[in-house]
C-alpha cells in the first residue's frame, strides 16, 4: 500500500511539475538521480502488475531492463572520472530512456496495459530523454566541469 502511494505521489509530482511549467510557475528542482530511481521503481511495480501472458512477459522484461538501466547508468555518470566517460554513460542513459518510452508505447498500443499510469510513465521517459540530451549538449560545450568520482586517481602527488 505504501509503495503504491509512493508511486502515485511520484507520478502526481511529475504531472504537477508539467502543469506548473505550462503555467509559468516555478517549482524547486528535483534531483535527477532521485527522479531516475523513482522512474525505475515505478516501472518495477508496473511490470509486476502486468497480466501473465507471453507478450506481457517479453515486453515487461525488456521494459524492466531498460528502465532500471536508466537509473543505474545515470548514477554511474555522476561518478565519471572524465568528461569522455560522463558523455558515454549519459549516451547510454539517453538510449535506455528512449527504449523505455518505446516499450511503454508498445504496452499501450498492444492493449496489454491501458492505465493512465502507463501514459504518465511514458511521458516521464520522454522527459528523461530530453533532459539527458540537454545534459549531453551542455557537457560537450565544456561549460561546467564534469563531476569527479571519489575513485579518481590524482595525477600528481602533493606530498612532496
Amino acid at each position: 500500500m505504501n509503495a503504491e502511494l509512493g508511486t502515485r505521489n511520484a507520478i502526481n509530482a511529475e504531472v504537477g511539475t508539467r502543469n506548473a511549467e505550462q503555467t509559468g510557475r516555478s517549482l524547486p528542482p528535483r534531483d535527477l538521480k532521485e527522479r531516475t530511481k523513482t522512474f525505475a521503481l515505478a516501472i518495477v511495480r508496473l511490470v509486476d502488475a502486468l497480466p501473465r501472458t507471453r507478450a506481457a512477459d517479453v515486453i515487461g522484461r525488456q521494459l524492466l531492463r531498460a528502465a532500471t538501466s536508466v537509473a543505474a547508468n545515470y548514477r554511474s555518470a555522476r561518478r565519471a572520472r572524465s568528461r569522455k566517460e560522463f558523455l558515454a554513460k549519459m549516451g547510454i542513459v539517453e538510449e535506455e530512456s528512449d527504449e523505455s518510452s518505446f516499450w511503454l508505447e508498445l504496452l499501450l498500443e498492444a492493449g496489454i496495459a491501458t492505465s493512465s499510469k502507463v501514459a504518465a510513465l511514458g511521458d516521464e521517459a520522454k522527459q528523461l530523454v530530453a533532459i539527458t540530451i540537454a545534459s549531453i549538449h551542455t557537457a560537450r560545450e565544456g561549460g561546467r566541469p564534469v563531476p569527479r568520482s571519489a575513485f579518481r586517481v590524482p595525477r600528481s602527488c602533493p606530498c612532496s
